[in-house]
């Protein structure tokens, strides 16, 4: 029988609307600001954030669904559908500035929504995060190889 452990996770910041029409930044509270040291020395950063909008017990007890995109029904574990168990998501973006001081990233390439809060922000290390040999089904296999050149 599985049971159900609750965690605490909380909000280091928040996605808001950058002055570029193609970028988002991140704003990040006072107290997490010290935690952005270095972050500018890397090009790509992956960025936790919470599917707020879908945070509902509904969704949350969803476990299979249809793609809205030619695809089979499937598990939401084999999907990036925002209706899943826990309503965590996970870009990679590209990192166009970072201002520690006043705890702004500004990324590109985030599919997140102005008022989503951010969980946390790893730095993207090719050695650990990319993988040269991948398999995915019939379905997927036309979406490109790489998401962000």
């Amino acid at each position: 029988m599985l049971t159900t452990e609750p965690y605490n996770v909380i909000s280091v910041g928040v996605v808001s609307v950058s002055g570029s029409q193609h970028n988002l930044r991140l704003e990040i509270k006072l107290q997490y600001r010290p935690a952005l040291k270095g972050l500018a020395d890397f090009s790509h950063c992956q960025i936790l954030w919470w599917i707020h909008e879908f945070a509902d017990d509904a969704f949350r007890r969803t476990t299979q669904i249809e793609p809205p995109y030619e695809a089979p029904v499937t598990g939401v574990f084999a999907t990036r559908s925002p209706v899943r168990p826990n309503p965590i998501g996970l870009s990679v973006a590209e990192i166009v500035s970072v201002d520690v001081e006043q705890g702004i990233v500004e990324v590109t390439g985030l599919d997140a929504y102005p008022g989503t809060p951010v969980l946390d922000i790893k730095a993207y290390f090719p050695a650990t995060d990319r993988v040269r040999h991948v398999r995915v089904p019939v379905w997927a296999s036309s979406w490109g190889e790489w998401a962000l050149e």
